[in-house]
C-alpha cells in the first residue's frame, strides 16, 4: 500500500508534463490541432481501401512502394507516401491506431511541420540504412542479405518510433523512452528483420537529432551565461580603486 503514492510520483513526474501540454493545446485548438494527424488518419485508411482493389494496387505500388534495389532518385520520390501506405501482411487497424495516438501526441506537443519532419527523417533513416545493410552484405557488421533489396518497405511504423523517442526527450519521460528503445532491440533479437532493423535505424537518426540539440541548448546557455556576467559583474563590484579620487 505505500508504493502506491511512490509509484503515483513517478507517473506525475514521467508522464505529468506530457499529459498537461496535450490538455492545454486541445483546450485551446480543439480538434484543429490534430489536423495533421486526422488527415494522415483518412489517408492511410483511403490508401489501404485502394490497395486492395484490382484497379488500385497497382498505381498505389508505383507511387509508394520503396524497395532497396530501386534507383536512389525513384526511392526519395516514394518515401514521402511510403509512410501511408499500410503494409499488406499487417492488420491496418495497429497502422491507424499508431498514427492517431503517437502522431496526435507528437502533433500537439511539436507541433505540425515538426511532427512531419521527424516522420519523414525517421521514415528516411531507414530507407537508407537498407540501402547501405545489401550493399555491405549478410557477412558484414550491420549488414543485411541481398534479398532484402526486394523487401517492400512502407508503411508508418518507423516514423511513429522516431516520433515517441523524440517527444519522450523534449517532455523528458526518459523511462518512457527506454521502454521504446528496449522494446525495438527486443524486436530485432526476437525476430530478426528489415522492419526491425529499419526501427533501429530510426531510433539512432532521431537520438543523434537529439544530441545536437542538446548540445546547442547547453552551449547557448553558457554563452548566455557567460554574457550575463560581462554585463552584470562590473556594475556590480562598482568603482575600481583606481576611479576613486
Amino acid at each position: 500500500m505505500n508504493r502506491l503514492p511512490a509509484l503515483r510520483r513517478a507517473a506525475v513526474r514521467e508522464w505529468g508534463p506530457l499529459f498537461t501540454a496535450v490538455r492545454q493545446r486541445l483546450a485551446a485548438r480543439g480538434v484543429r490541432a490534430l489536423a495533421l494527424t486526422l488527415t494522415a488518419v483518412a489517408l492511410t485508411a483511403v490508401i489501404q481501401v485502394t490497395q486492395n482493389q484490382a484497379w488500385g494496387y497497382g498505381p498505389v505500388r508505383n507511387l509508394g512502394a520503396v524497395r532497396a534495389e530501386d534507383p536512389l532518385p525513384l526511392a526519395l520520390l516514394r518515401t514521402p507516401l511510403s509512410l501511408f501506405v499500410p503494409a499488406l501482411d499487417l492488420p491496418v487497424w495497429g497502422a491507424l491506431a499508431q498514427i492517431l495516438l503517437v502522431f496526435g501526441v507528437a502533433e500537439v506537443c511539436l507541433g505540425r511541420w515538426r511532427t512531419l519532419a521527424v516522420a519523414y527523417g525517421a521514415t528516411l533513416a531507414g530507407t537508407l540504412y537498407a540501402r547501405i545493410g545489401v550493399a555491405l552484405g549478410p557477412g558484414a557488421f550491420l549488414g543485411l542479405p541481398a534479398s532484402d533489396a526486394q523487401v517492400v518497405d512502407t508503411g508508418p511504423s518507423a516514423a511513429v518510433v522516431g516520433l515517441a523517442v523524440y517527444v519522450c526527450h523534449q517532455r523528458r519521460a526518459w523511462f518512457t523512452g527506454a521502454l521504446v528503445v528496449l522494446a525495438m532491440v527486443v524486436e530485432v533479437l526476437v525476430k530478426d528483420n528489415l522492419a526491425g532493423r529499419e526501427h533501429l535505424a530510426a531510433i539512432a537518426a532521431v537520438l543523434v537529432v537529439c544530441g545536437v540539440r542538446e548540445w546547442r541548448g547547453r552551449r547557448r546557455g553558457s554563452q548566455d551565461s557567460g554574457e550575463a556576467v560581462r554585463t552584470c559583474g562590473p556594475a556590480a563590484a562598482g568603482p575600481g580603486p583606481g576611479r576613486r579620487r
